[in-house]
């Protein structure tokens, strides 16, 4: 399954509740305000880092960019995906569940 965050963890709990209850092989992808949970030395860090034992984490680099949002400042694991990448995640996975 993907799963699509789109809200700041430093705003919402979409992005913990997703990690905490997404199963082991599924993928997440954070996109718009999301991307800033992907960025090492937040009080999310750990938790997102922690995930990616079992689960595959994508950012979408154009909502990164759009932020001012360095790649090199990434968690360790995370990938970086386009708009393209989105489309694919959305269609390789057997369905997507969107975290509000």
């Amino acid at each position: 399954m993907l799963h699509t965050v789109n809200k700041s963890p430093f705003e919402r709990n979409s992005l913990e509740s997703c990690l905490r209850l997404s199963a082991a092989g599924s993928a997440i992808l954070l996109f718009e305000d999301a991307v800033v949970g992907a960025v090492t030395g937040t009080n999310i860090a750990d938790k997102v880092s922690a995930a990616l034992a079992d689960r595959e984490i994508y950012v979408l680099g154009p909502d990164l960019a759009a932020r001012g949002l360095d790649q090199s400042k990434l968690i360790d694991g995370i990938k970086v995906v386009d708009y393209g990448g989105f489309v694919d995640l959305s269609v390789e996975k057997s369905a997507v569940q969107a975290w509000v």
